[in-house]
């Protein structure tokens, strides 16, 4: 076991973890956001950047700092280390940096993006980003590629975090696609028609942190806070039958998996569960998905009183702890 201090919260966990996950055990706001690491896939992380800590103490055995910046991700704990993430302003500079890189080419298309309200990168470009940029190129452009009547793929609004890939390789029979060319270049390709063609490749859209992947049954129903998420579950041979259905009214618009605190399906869902079983008849409804009161989603979401006293008390409770860390001004609305 070692012993780690992140924001001066500390923790013992297992040899072998990663400063994320340390982090995300102790939880609450000194969590580093994460764009490309999926704990239910198999070597994902260290790609984005995004989830990158100050280390100012390596181990009790070797106290020196880590010299710069390391993705927390993929970086293994030390008994005694000391990590900060939002008590480094050099840190949130860094971060802010590696915002405006992902948001170079990524089109700034939210209001018709159906990931819109549940995009990571929207949440990551308000908590950690900066209000312009130094950009001054044409943005790179992409030739609409048709992979189905299922999905749709927007290559312009791709952030390269090879989620969709690491997935395709690992959960489905074969692997079709991946990155092609270099630099501003890059694009998921390949044969990515026949990727698509198994039973599980709608999970592509639930791993996908942007909209570059998004549900066409669902394209331009309605916006994600105007429905009703709720959790449903069936008999189904092929996967675990736990889904969330999202309704308008007594319509079910579209189907997902359930997700935990850090967006990550807790379960694969396959295509039938996903795009065939669109009536509220086909499932056993158990009742509303609890929703962070933090989330855009949690509009005109009703729970009982209780649920929203919980979830209210904390939210005030992170946001106390995150002034104690940053100081007055993280009440600031650009801080929160």
């Amino acid at each position: 076991m070692a012993k780690v201090t992140i924001d001066g919260q500390t923790i013992e966990v297992p040899d072998g973890t990663s400063i994320l996950e340390a982090a995300r055990m102790i939880g609450g706001p000194l969590v580093p956001p994460a764009m490309c690491y999926y704990s239910k896939l198999k070597t994902t992380g260290g790609y984005c950047r995004t989830c990158i800590v100050k280390v100012s103490k390596g181990s009790d055995k070797d106290p020196r700092p880590m010299p710069k910046p390391v993705p927390s991700c993929r970086t293994a704990v030390m008994d005694g280390m000391e990590v900060q993430n939002l008590t480094s302003p050099d840190l949130l500079e860094a971060r802010a940096g590696v915002v405006e890189f992902l948001l170079l080419n990524h089109p700034l298309d939210c209001p018709i993006c159906d990931q819109a309200g549940e995009c990571h990168l929207q949440d990551l470009g308000y908590e950690n980003g900066k209000a312009a940029t130094r950009y001054e190129f044409d943005r790179r452009e992409f030739e609409p590629e048709d992979i189905g009547e299922k999905i749709k793929l927007h290559m312009k609004r791709c952030i390269h975090c090879f989620r969709c890939v690491k997935l395709a390789e690992q959960l489905t029979p074969k692997r079709y696609h991946g990155m092609l060319f270099r630099g501003d270049h890059s694009e998921i390709s390949t044969y990515i028609k026949h990727a698509v063609d198994n039973e599980f490749s709608g999970n592509m859209i639930d791993v996908c942190p942007v909209g570059a992947l998004t549900d066409k049954t669902f394209r331009f129903k309605s916006r994600v806070w105007f429905t009703k998420p709720e959790d449903a579950h069936r008999d189904c041979k092929k996967c675990s039958g736990k889904v969330r259905l999202w309704l308008k009214g007594e319509e079910v618009l579209r189907v997902t998996a359930r997700k935990d605190t850090y967006g990550e399906a807790i379960d694969f869902i396959c295509n039938e569960c996903r795009f065939d079983k669109k009536k509220t008849s086909d499932w056993v409804v158990e009742g509303p998905t609890h929703i962070d009161r933090h989330s855009v989603i949690s509009m005109n979401h009703y729970e009982t009183l209780a649920d929203i006293k919980k979830d209210t008390d904390k939210h005030k409770k992170q946001l106390t702890n995150k002034k104690a860390n940053l100081g007055q001004g993280a009440l600031d609305p650009n801080n929160i």
